[in-house]
């Protein structure tokens, strides 16, 4: 038999993308922009996003703006691969296939690791929530009840999980419109007494920590966009995935940049920048300090489904990564089988790890638990953004050699993605002067070198049992 090649061959590799059959294509255009929203709009924007306003202040502004230009690089890559090769694997099966074997096996599992952070992350922050109503409820409870039905949403059919992230990521769309105006309308004076534009200079102006807080900002603005390259997932499951996913991606890109800069500049305009804090979602703080009854009630209605809404979406993209890996060779074949339904039920359940991890940090670090895992997390995001533009060099490489067209986004050249590597390099080395994510340079390193000593364990151990394509085949034809 044939060993695996060292490295994965270009465009013409079939095999690859047929590993991943059996998924039913049940997703709209609709719902796949939704599920990106869903993903991406959660505790980054509602609870979050006060980490980026306690670094820059009112200039959060413009840390959102550099961020969603830098993001833009990202979605023209992924956009382009996407619609070239759908597949569920989506970012991480592209880099096997033009990079090299392990920058697929390193980013499918450093980013289900990541996820499974962000996963429990959103969870705690949902419990913190529920205190707003039920403060002597303890947080284990919440977040045993929201792991029980999240699971269960993932694991019905990719049908009824489209339905339901749909109408789910929909209310807090709605709401964030609905802020918009009445924001608007407090600022300018539009039915309500004339709140002007006095806060956006005062308490230091408006760059109190100066430039070096608004670069410091940056990282959690990239943060809050994390969520946007699951629509590349998507693929797999999309009804017209060519269409469909680079739609989908221009919608939700679009969507995120209104909502988080016309948002934030509600939020430091109507409430003085030092008086927000993670105590409380600053959406929240907003209609509180207006007076408008029952505004606060429903407003933290809003931002726990959002933050459920984006746990069900990264626990949907976890599995199919840990799906894609099984499919691979790269983790149990057991994780690679699909329900009745063409669901990766056993996928679903292993990725809820995360929900452990934050019942026990909510319990034994109750004060802690939201910044740390974020912290945890936070390398993961970088570093596949980081890969997925290495990877669009590659992939606009080999595509020039064979002479294929493609569906192109990005601008000609490689201009665009070597742009967005060296701002996603500095953000990443940025997490060194911000206290709370420190931790993201620390693990970061130690565990790229455990992925790798396991990569090349991988490597040798499929080289001695002889690990050919024919029987990568045998093996999915037999789930």
């Amino acid at each position: 038999m044939n060993e695996l090649p060292p490295k994965s061959e270009p465009p013409s590799n079939i095999p690859i993308l047929d590993r991943e059959a059996g998924l039913h294509r049940g997703l709209t255009s609709w719902q796949v922009a939704m599920i990106g929203l869903g993903s991406t709009i959660g505790t980054g924007l509602f609870l979050g996003s006060a980490l980026s306003v306690k670094l820059a202040g009112p200039a959060v502004i413009v840390s959102f703006l550099l961020g969603a230009i830098v993001t833009v690089t990202v979605m023209w890559a992924l956009a382009e691969m996407a619609a070239e090769h759908p597949a569920a694997g989506s970012f991480g099966l592209y880099a096997e296939m033009y990079v090299h074997p392990w920058a697929g096996f390193a980013i499918r599992y450093t980013y289900w690791l990541c996820l499974v952070f962000v996963v429990g992350s959103e969870v705690v922050a949902a419990s913190i929530y529920c205190k707003y109503w039920w403060p002597a409820v303890p947080s284990w409870m919440w977040i045993a009840g929201f792991a029980i039905a999240l699971l269960y949403v993932n694991t019905i059919s990719i049908k009824s999980f489209g339905v339901f992230e749909y109408w789910l990521a929909m209310i807090k769309v709605v709401t964030i419109v609905g802020f918009l105006i009445l924001g608007a309308a407090l600022l300018f004076g539009v039915g309500f007494p004339r709140m002007g534009a006095a806060n956006y200079t005062a308490h230091g102006g408006f760059f109190p920590n100066g430039w070096s807080g608004v670069g410091l900002g940056v990282t959690m603005a990239i943060f809050s966009f994390l969520g946007l390259e699951i629509v590349g997932a998507t693929a797999g499951e999309a009804a017209n995935p060519s269409v469909a996913v680079p739609r989908a991606l221009r919608r939700t890109l679009s969507f995120l940049v209104l909502f988080y800069l016309g948002g934030l500049a509600i939020v430091v305009g109507i409430v003085p920048w030092t008086e927000l804090g993670l105590g409380e979602s600053p959406f929240v703080r907003v209609f509180r300090s207006v007076g408008i009854p029952g505004a606060g009630n429903v407003m933290n209605f809003v931002v726990l489904t959002a933050a459920l809404s984006s746990a069900m979406c990264n626990l949907y993209f976890t599995a199919r990564l840990l799906f894609s890996l099984a499919r691979g060779g790269y983790a149990p074949t057991t994780l690679g089988k699909l329900s009745k339904r063409g669901m990766p039920v056993a996928a679903v359940m292993a990725s809820g790890v995360g929900l452990l991890i934050a019942l026990f940090l909510s319990h034994f670090f109750e004060s802690t638990a939201f910044v740390f895992m974020i912290g945890v997390a936070f390398f993961g995001g970088p570093f596949i953004w980081i890969m997925i533009l290495v990877t669009h060099l590659a992939f606009r490489r080999a595509n020039e050699r064979t002479g294929k067209p493609i569906l192109r986004f990005a601008p000609p050249g490689p201009w665009s993605s070597l742009f967005g590597l060296v701002a996603l390099i500095a953000v990443l080395i940025s997490t060194w002067w911000v206290p709370e994510f420190r931790i993201t340079m620390e693990a970061g390193p130690a565990w790229l070198a455990i992925v790798t000593i396991c990569y090349l364990i991988w490597a040798r151990v499929a080289r001695e049992k002889h690990y050919s394509r024919d029987d990568l085949k045998t093996k999915l034809s037999e789930l």
